[in-house]
């Protein structure tokens, strides 16, 4: 399985703002700058995740991004399903083969790809944050 760059950035701004202490919005730049992440980029990121219901967004001087549901609430798969999925497994019809053949190997694929999904959606954010509890200094420091 093939994660493009816009979801590892995904991933990494969402474990950023799982590990925060506090419910203070954390801005665009701060996330690029300590993951760094081009903020351009991160910015349509964000975008889209507060389009997903992810992460919601706070205009203004102390403005930026804070999670909208707990950690333990939102999994590596509800992050990957707010970009292409990666997931749905698409075969091209090869004119060469058998069309039990066809149908046997889209059968297979589908069920890895019903796998893997499961495996995601069985990490949470908070889970990663736990994997990483011995690190002394959190990602993201508070201002």
């Amino acid at each position: 399985m093939k994660v493009s760059r816009t979801v590892a950035y995904a991933l990494h701004a969402m474990f950023q703002l799982a590990r925060t202490d506090s419910e203070t919005p954390v801005p665009c730049s701060q996330l690029a700058c300590e993951g760094k992440m081009p903020e351009r980029f991160l910015l349509q990121i964000l975008r889209n995740l507060v389009t997903h219901n992810l992460l919601l967004s706070t205009r203004g001087v102390d403005g930026g991004y804070t999670l909208t549901h707990r950690p333990e609430e939102i999994t590596l798969m509800d992050v990957l399903d707010a970009f292409d999925n990666p997931l749905i497994p698409t075969v091209p019809i090869l004119a060469t083969l058998p069309a039990a053949t066809e149908e046997k190997l889209k059968r297979t694929l589908s069920r890895a790809a019903e796998v893997a999904r499961q495996e995601l959606a069985s990490l949470s954010l908070a889970d990663l944050v736990r994997a990483n509890a011995d690190q002394p200094d959190p990602v993201i420091q508070q201002v």
